[in-house]
């Protein structure tokens, strides 16, 4: 339950601090005097998004704080999951900057949004006509039978396992697009492989086959060169080797006498050695070149299919072909895996599909049994409402389709007089029996729900009379488990609340400024009585807001 709400700076609040008791609590005030600035102020503790004109005074900042006791509703796990200190008198504090920035603060430690938006889900519901007409939405009369339904448990593990099956649904249709796109390209990449594997490439080969080419191409010319270097060096008289070899003889004789000479025909000898050598390899050149146009033709063909192929794939070496080869191979291969990959995760989503099934079933058969009890609830409460002859038809109709809250749809029908034929209640029940639909709706809830807090604003609307004073009662009934608010216009709920606050304008020097304070016994008795006569108190109206009290 709230404690203490603390405003300071905001909007038309420039200070103020209220104390909350538990039990059935009233704010009244008139249009205008500042009652949705309170509600305001606390949607902003609840985590709702802020601006600069929430300040009052541009200049400061905005600081709005509620104490909430929790000790009774188990939110330890909370704190420890989002590394929090906790407190069974838990402090938020928002604060707005000049600057437009926003700060959030849980028991002083600072939290981004979402985490106070998840903690306010256990600690306030603020009922606004909004959500009145909320109440024809699908999903929030799936919400309510399924809280006497109690599918809290089983709805949060079908709903994990469906997102866990929707991710698997989503790979596999990946899967099964990419085999079919692999399929259109699997012929031509299988035959590009094909091309390359029977090219039989090795690596490094086209610089020998280009070298052995040149050689087949050229025989004429080479042995002709060889021929004439083989007689240069071997000529008797005029021949290399025979002129080294004078050389070599005639600077031995002179070697003895100086290092220079004898350096001269080491170098001589040297080169002497070199030439023969030179020599025996022209002749093995000359003995083992031949001419083979069959092996040129061999040859020649090997090197244009490897140009051929370097052309097609936009490459200029062996290497990256084979590169290209082993992708080809891998893609081709690929296919195969896909396949396997498919018919595993096929087989998986079907499995997580049954167990959908299963939990979907059971979601469906609670919610079966919880219509019955929902339609009896709904209609003894409305009934004390001025509703004597309402009647539901509530149809949960089960699909083949994977909602998120399971695999039912749901019509929510309502007739509120006798002979008149059922519709959807969005359709066919008026802002007034709406209003009524919704207190019992939140009457029944406040049996299976666990929320502390619950704030009625101006649900009353399209009602009066009786029909006020039994829903005074209805609000104060459950004020027995939940602390309630109602923020009212009709004096028979006011009266029926344990503590009264009022909502007011005042003025100070030029400033107008809202107010909030908690009403004594006599200003309660005169706040009503206006609320019955307006501004002008006669004797009636206060004798008869001193019987609604009493």
């Amino acid at each position: 339950m709230i404690t203490t709400l603390s405003i300071k700076n905001y909007a038309l609040i420039e200070k103020l601090a209220i104390d909350f008791s538990q039990g059935f609590s009233i704010i009244t005030g008139e249009t205008g005097a500042g009652k949705s600035i309170i509600l305001g102020a606390l949607g902003l503790v609840l985590g709702k998004r802020a601006d600069l004109t929430s300040l009052k005074n541009k200049e400061e900042k905005c600081v709005i704080e509620a104490h909430f006791d929790i000790s009774k509703y188990h939110l330890k796990p909370f704190f420890e999951t989002n590394d929090l200190d906790y407190e069974d008198d838990t402090i938020i504090r928002r604060e707005i900057l000049p600057s437009g920035k926003s700060r959030a603060f849980i028991n002083d430690s600072p939290v981004n949004l979402q985490e106070l938006q998840e903690l306010s889900l256990y600690l306030i519901d603020i009922h606004s006509q909004q959500q009145t007409q909320e109440l024809s939405d699908e999903k929030v009369q799936f919400q309510i039978i399924d809280a006497i339904a109690t599918n809290a448990e089983i709805l949060e593990r079908y709903q994990n396992l469906l997102k866990d099956y929707k991710s698997d649904k989503s790979k596999l249709n990946s899967l099964i697009k990419k085999q079919a796109e692999s399929y259109k390209e699997q012929e031509y990449n299988q035959f590009l492989l094909n091309e390359l594997l029977e090219a039989k490439l090795k690596a490094g080969e086209q610089e020998g086959l280009e070298s052995d080419f040149e050689k087949l191409n050229n025989v004429e010319i080479i042995k002709e060169a060889l021929d004439k270097s083989l007689a240069i060096a071997n000529a008797e008289t005029i021949g290399v080797l025979s002129n080294l070899n004078e050389m070599k003889s005639a600077l031995q004789k002179i070697a003895s006498f100086s290092p220079e000479y004898q350096t001269l025909q080491e170098r001589v000898v040297s080169v002497l050695i070199e030439m023969d050598d030179i020599s025996n390899e022209l002749n093995d050149c000359t003995e083992n070149l031949f001419s083979d146009p069959a092996q040129l033709e061999l040859i020649n063909q090997k090197l244009q299919l490897i140009y051929n192929l370097q052309k097609k794939h936009q490459v200029s070496t062996v290497e990256e072909l084979l590169e290209i080869q082993n992708q080809l191979d891998a893609t081709v291969l690929e296919i195969g895996t896909i396949g396997e990959a498919i018919e595993k995760l096929t087989i998986t989503v079907q499995e997580k599909a049954t167990e959908l099934d299963v939990l979907a079933a059971t979601i469906a058969k609670n919610r079966q049994k919880a219509i019955p009890v929902l339609s009896e609830k709904l209609i003894s409460i409305l009934a004390t409402l001025g509703m004597p002859n309402v009647r539901f038809d509530i149809q949960v109709t089960p699909t083949a389709t994977y909602f998120e809250n399971g695999k039912d749809e749901l019509q929510f029908l309502f007739s509120a007089n006798k002979g008149t034929d059922f519709g959807l209640l969005k359709k066919v029940a008026s802002g007034g029996e709406m209003s009524r639909i919704m207190l019992a709706v939140k009457a029944i809830l406040a049996q299976y729900s666990k929320l502390p807090t619950l704030i009625f604003d101006e649900i009353d609307t399209g009602v009066s009379g009786e029909i006020a004073i039994r829903m005074g009662e209805i609000m104060k009934e459950m004020s027995q488990k939940m602390q309630i608010f109602a923020i009212t216009h009709l004096p028979q709920i006011a009266a029926k609340g344990n503590a009264h606050f009022k909502v007011f304008k005042s003025t100070v020097g030029e400033v107008t400024q809202s107010e909030l304070i908690l009403l004594n016994e006599e200003e309660r008795v005169v706040e009503i009585a206006q609320m019955l006569s307006g501004t002008v108190v006669s004797d009636s109206a206060l004798n008869h807001a001193k019987a609604l009290l009493n």
